[in-house]
């Protein structure tokens, strides 16, 4: 029985610091200004077959400058940072999705980036 309770606590400690590790606001998710700009610049390496980040001029997909300046993202939509993620994860028009392609670090340093444009 007392073997029982043990194996019990363990796999709960296990669980507890499994969900930390992997918890979204140890990658700028959930707090204010989160993810690393510098980081996301690299990130934006791929994004920069389609996408221009010092002009607004569109190459495959549009130009990125001033991309949270502006009310509306080229999508029409509010500009948010649950919009362009939804942006980032779905893609759409010939942007492919990458939710499954970037980590959620990636991705919060890919969004810290876009806000510095």
């Amino acid at each position: 029985m007392m073997q029982k309770a043990t194996t019990l606590v363990l796999a709960g400690a296990i669980a507890i610091a499994a969900t930390s590790l992997y918890s979204p606001s140890l990658y700028g998710q959930g707090k204010k200004g989160g993810g690393d700009a510098a980081k996301g610049k690299t990130v934006f390496e791929q994004c920069a077959v389609c996408h221009d980040a010092e002009s607004n001029d569109a190459k495959i997909g549009p130009g990125l400058k001033g991309l949270f300046k502006g009310a509306k993202l080229p999508s029409g939509k509010a500009t948010s940072d649950a919009n362009v993620m939804t942006q980032i994860n779905d893609g759409g028009n010939g942007m492919p999705a990458y939710k499954d392609i970037l980590s959620a670090p990636e991705k919060a340093d890919l969004l810290a980036y876009l806000k510095t444009l």
